[in-house]
């Protein structure tokens, strides 16, 4: 167990240390080129025309009047679609643009180019379509037996897990309904990038991504073009949290380009990104829990409907996750399990960080406080008495194999001080700067919460990831697929040649699709799968090094840390120096252990790894007015082994704010399945002044066998549980239920 250190070395170094970022003086001073900031010469500039309606049918398109505007060069709707006029991140099931149907609010109907943004804006405006109102279907629970709105249906998936005795029966039975609202990824860099027509016939696309190579693929089926002629390049991200996984732009900008024959850029401004992007499932969950009187859990049976909107992008995968992991990182002997993820005419759902794992937890938690108060146990107690170790299994039937350290996260949190007493300065007080709260109105609430989270890609994905290291006379340069989104590879990268080869320098080439995959940022499995690529292109580039002093000079040699030892002492020298004046070009491929599909009753090893938090959240709130101060939130979270202390407090410290803002700001707020507040000004997010104290009283350091120095995910647990931490802390205050997230000031006041 270790507390996180914060020194930050001057130099970037081995693993385990604060080495600092290569990007992160020109990210500081400005410099950096995010995709936003790209530009070429005789460059047009692309929009999209959206349909106002969340359902339609499209009776006509008159594009003449934008045509015929100066400076439009082109207006391209469905029938200019070269290839086939689909796509979709896990199943081909959302036009590219839409030529029958209109699906939801928002959905693209035509895109332009133009010499100017404001020239494309005019000729967008100028398109007439004619549409067929027809009443959308906004319902979850309605949509699971409603008339179909795809030719797919409306169920995406539905996922039945049967665990142990369905008819077992506890002592004490408690109940449950819970809702989660819609939350956005709210990323800054909002979604931009650029098409260049290539002379051979192909396209140049920068972007910023999640995925380069799943990117790729789509673009050219609908371009009805060659793979290797469609060339992806990451351009620089201003955050992404999932909300870049599914292709936005990336054909519209491609199709633009290859039609003038010109580079086409395109921005999407605030409002149009909430437009243009997947979102967080908004979830309806039912819980019954049993336990018996000895505090242990006997059953849980749940229901949980996800609202993928219009298309399917990766609710089935979100599903498997909020199902698999129900009933939180507990021992459960018996479960009973249904999931339904839906089509609706609301916005589009997808990947959001906690992916399916948050919706579940939020009111797995609040199930577990309402058994504790029913069994007059203390709510971590009754948790540590069914905290979940290695060699248990879980409700899928696998055994978790690696390391299980929840009793720990739990002990170490529940151990950490808690914060003084409420201040009687009133800017201290909830309401703030408003100074409307009396401080005779406060109560200050304590809440408990803990989580698990699946790592890596499951259910039998091939899941892989390719990395180069190439050395020219000592001089290293690495290239992977890796996206770099903010979560620090390209700090790792740094890290792991020194950790290997024993070199500072290291040039981190462009990621593009001209190697070979490394699967999306996302899932926290980028450390393990690209980190583990890179560690062996640097390992395969010192057994050929071996190789070659060993029949130079006669004496075979081992790696010991950065030095290359003959076993009798009589030779020794660092890899550094071995490599001056060589040569290598190393490829690897690093895959995780294979995985498997769940079954007709949800079993199966459909999952690698697992890494589990715990929050402990501390609030005051003004009941007569409804407002909450979150004054502090601690944590202790499973790390496996921390790889670079700055960048794991930095990853932890966003989780929490973004868990925080879905326990009391963050919704997108939806009638009639059209968005009533995309922008930030009534879309509210945590700013310096919401975000509370937050304490790492832990990150427990228990390597993970095979994974690549031992190390786990960071970046998910972190928004898992510091949401129903949140909730049982204002629930502790109040004595109020608040069963749905956000909580809003009337659920407080008016509760």
């Amino acid at each position: 167990m270790s507390v996180v250190d914060d020194t930050v070395e001057a130099i970037p170094s081995g693993i385990g240390v604060s080495a600092v970022r290569p990007d992160g003086k020109e990210k500081v001073k400005g410099d950096f080129i995010f995709s936003s900031d790209l530009s070429s010469e005789g460059m047009l500039w692309g929009q999209t025309l959206r349909s106002p309606h969340s359902s339609a049918r499209i009776l006509n398109i008159d594009i003449s009047d934008a045509l015929s505007i100066s400076g439009v060069h082109a207006v391209l709707t469905a029938d200019d679609v070269p290839g086939e006029n689909i796509f979709g991140l896990e199943r081909a099931d959302q036009p590219v643009l839409a030529n029958d149907f209109i699906r939801y609010a928002g959905e693209p109907v035509a895109i332009v180019a133009a010499d100017h943004p404001e020239i494309a804006r005019k000729a967008t405006d100028a398109i007439k379509v004619e549409y067929e109102i027809l009443s959308p279907l906004v319902d979850s629970s309605a949509a699971i037996t409603a008339k179909a709105i795809h030719p797919e249906g409306n169920v995406i998936r539905y996922l039945n897990i049967v665990h142990g005795d369905t008819e077992a029966v506890g002592d004490v039975i408690v109940e449950g309904e819970y809702e989660v609202g819609m939350q956005d990824q709210a990323f800054m860099g909002t979604e931009s990038g650029m098409a260049i027509p290539s002379p051979d016939g192909g396209i140049d696309l920068q972007i910023s991504t999640q995925w380069l190579h799943s990117d790729q693929e789509q673009v050219a089926t609908a371009l009805n073009m060659p793979i290797e002629m469609v060339r992806v390049t990451l351009a620089g991200v201003g955050g992404a949290f999932g909300g870049r996984e599914d292709v936005s732009m990336h054909v519209h900008l491609c199709m633009l380009a290859l039609y003038t024959g010109k580079p086409v850029k395109m921005i999407y401004d605030r409002n149009e990104s909430f437009l243009g992007h997947v979102h967080r499932h908004p979830a309806r969950i039912w819980y019954r829990h049993h336990a018996s009187f000895g505090g242990r859990l006997v059953k849980v049976e749940a229901k949980v409907i996800l609202d993928g909107g219009a298309y399917a992008s990766t609710t089935s995968a979100v599903l498997a996750n909020a199902c698999c992991f129900s009933i939180g990182p507990y021992s459960v002997p018996n479960a009973s399990v249904e999931g339904w993820g839906v089509r609706t005419n609301n916005p589009p759902c997808g990947a959001m960080r906690g992916f399916g794992n948050v919706q579940t937890c939020f009111a797995v938690e609040a199930q577990m406080d309402k058994i504790a108060k029913e069994l007059n146990l203390d709510p971590v107690e009754f948790r540590l008495n069914n905290a979940l170790k290695s060699g248990d299994t879980i409700i899928t039937g696998q055994e978790i194999t690696g390391t299980a350290p929840v009793r720990e996260v739990l002990m170490s949190l529940a151990n950490h001080p808690l914060p003084g007493p409420s201040s009687n300065n009133l800017l201290e007080l909830p309401g703030g700067t408003g100074r409307t709260t009396d401080g005779s109105h406060v109560k200050r609430g304590v809440g408990f919460a803990a989580s698990i989270k699946n790592l890596m890609f499951s259910e039998g994905f091939d899941d892989f990831s390719e990395a180069r290291c190439i050395v020219d006379d000592g001089f290293i340069a690495i290239q992977t697929a890796c996206v770099e989104v903010g979560q620090g590879f390209v700090t790792l990268v740094q890290q792991i040649v020194q950790e290997i080869l024993g070199i500072e320098k290291v040039e981190i080439l462009p990621a593009d699709t001209s190697i070979g995959s490394a699967g999306s940022t996302s899932a926290s499995r980028q450390s393990w799968m690209s980190g583990g690529a890179v560690m062996k292109a640097c390992e395969a580039v010192v057994n050929s090094l071996i190789s070659d002093l060993s029949n130079e000079q006669g004496v075979s040699f081992e790696r010991i840390g950065t030095v290359l030892v003959a076993p009798d002492g009589s030779a020794s020298i660092p890899v550094s120096d071995a490599l001056r004046g060589r040569n290598y070009d190393e490829t690897v491929v690093h895959r995780h252990a294979p995985t498997v599909p769940l079954d007709e009753v949800g079993q199966g090893d459909a999952h690698v790894s697992f890494a589990f938090a715990a929050h402990r959240a501390v609030v005051d709130v003004d009941e007569e007015l409804g407002l909450v101060r979150v004054v502090e939130i601690a944590t202790s979270q499973d790390v496996g082994r921390v790889l670079n202390p700055v960048q794991a407090r930095g990853q932890i410290e966003g989780g929490i704010a973004q868990g925080l803002g879905l326990a009391i700001l963050e919704e997108i707020i939806l009638q009639d399945g059209k968005i009533q507040n995309a922008n930030f000004t009534d879309y509210l997010l945590p700013t310096a002044m919401d975000t509370p104290t937050i304490e790492i009283a832990a990150l427990i350091e228990e390597p993970e066998p095979n994974a690549p120095f031992g190390a786990k995910g960071i970046g998910e647990p972190p928004v898992i549980s510091s949401t129903p931490a949140v909730v049982a802390a204002i629930r502790d205050a109040t004595g109020l239920d608040l069963n749905r997230v956000p909580i809003r000031p009337e659920d407080i006041a008016l509760g």
